[in-house]
């Protein structure tokens, strides 16, 4: 019995904590197919969007050669996994009248892999 329930326990909580920590390999892909055409991960190359190389830790609005919206320009809150859920779920509840186009990722998983990639390009 005790058995069953260690699997039953492994299967109810496994995945959400696998999902957490995000996979940087489907975030590579999630990466390009919502965001990429905006934002890239090159640093210094902007598009759209800032380039979003070493963006984990980062200030908000501190990307040279950028024109940052006001609102933006307002957030002081740097860019932590736990903002970049946030931001990336909903971004005008975090940045209100901010000008990204972009409505937001609603699976956690995808989030999740998106971050553990950024996570990979630099900052801490």
């Amino acid at each position: 019995m005790r058995k069953i329930f260690m699997i039953a326990a492994l299967l109810m909580f496994g995945p959400a904590n696998a999902h957490a920590e995000g996979n940087p390999v489907r975030g590579a892909d999630q990466y390009k197919e919502e965001c990429a055409d905006c934002h890239s991960v090159v640093p210094g190359k902007n598009k759209k969007g800032p380039s979003l190389h070493g963006v984990v830790g980062r200030t908000p609005a501190r990307v040279e050669g950028f024109e940052y919206s006001d609102p933006m320009k307002a957030n002081a809150t740097p860019w932590t996994p736990e903002r970049l859920d946030a931001y990336i779920t909903a971004p005008k509840k975090v940045v209100p009248h901010g000008i990204m186009k972009f409505d937001g990722m609603e699976n956690a998983a995808d989030r999740a892999d998106v971050i553990a990639y950024l996570r990979t390009l630099g900052g801490s």
